[in-house]
């Protein structure tokens, strides 16, 4: 410590120089619009130059994971587009899927999270993708592993996303085992763990079943969204209290997948269409 003090002593010219050249620039910079504008745009800059980088830091580091699941991915969507592009359920037989309409419902495109945020009452995602590959707010945001969020915001070039790690947000869900509905909803605690509310007590859950979405919502029928981690009843109640644990870990998140749906425009006219009937 001695040392340390010395050495400061010895160079006080030299930091009394700094202190004063550091302090003229800051004076500068807060009275200066063009300077201040300048030094603004080019930390900002540097901050995103170093975020660019620790981002691709942890993507290469995540790179065998991200494949293997994009991997399953695609051998799991090869193998049910394959049966829903030729038979579809009709009561006890199956026929063929003839509607082009219904065959391309969906579009989607893909996204690499340039922004991610678990720690707030409030999560948003970014992602590299906006108005310019046709997204628009309302539209769903899944991942290989599951549900993810929905499109709040656009610019050009970038998005920003709901998270489902958001007080606010609802999902219509499933009880895939049953086939009860019931809504699932983040209480800003556990970013691992979702609630999953509005199961009657009839019901009997069970520890490991799978919640997934029922196609109420913006996202389409039956993307998974975790399995039930816990499950409590308490007396006279209603309901049962279900935690569930999220499928996609929302720290590990890299890339998603923008749904867009052909006919939400089609069906959102219609249904306002009767309410202004029923009015």
């Amino acid at each position: 410590m001695e040392r340390l003090f010395l050495f400061v002593y010895q160079n006080r010219a030299f930091f009394t120089f700094l202190a004063l050249e550091l302090t003229c620039a800051w004076l500068i910079v807060t009275n200066n619009q063009y300077q201040g504008a300048k030094f603004f745009n080019s930390s900002n800059g540097i901050v995103a130059t170093m975020n660019n980088f620790s981002q691709g830091v942890r993507d290469y580091f995540q790179l065998r994971q991200v494949n293997q699941m994009l991997a399953e991915e695609n051998a799991a969507l090869k193998y049910k587009i394959n049966q829903q592009l030729q038979y579809i359920a009709a009561g006890d037989t199956t026929v063929a899927i003839r509607d082009s309409v219904l065959l391309n419902q969906y579009e989607f495109e893909s996204a690499k999270v340039v922004n991610n945020h678990v720690d707030f009452f409030k999560n948003y995602i970014t992602i590299d993708k906006g108005s310019d590959k046709g997204l628009m707010p309302g539209m769903a945001v899944i991942s290989p592993l599951g549900a993810v969020g929905k499109v709040k915001q656009v610019s050009e070039h970038f998005a920003v996303v709901t998270s489902l790690l958001h007080i606010d947000v609802m999902v219509s869900a499933r009880l895939k085992r049953t086939e009860h509905f019931g809504t699932v909803q983040w209480d800003g605690l556990d970013p691992d763990i979702v609630q999953f509310k509005y199961m009657p007590r009839h019901v009997k859950p069970a520890v490991g079943d799978t919640v997934e979405t029922s196609g109420y919502s913006i996202f389409p029928d039956g993307i998974m969204i975790g399995t039930i981690a816990e499950v409590n009843l308490r007396d006279e109640a209603l309901f049962y209290d279900l935690k569930v644990k999220l499928s996609q870990d929302f720290r590990k998140l890299s890339f998603v997948t923008i749904v867009k749906s052909n006919l939400k425009h089609e069906q959102d006219s219609l249904e306002q269409a009767i309410i202004n009937v029923d009015k």
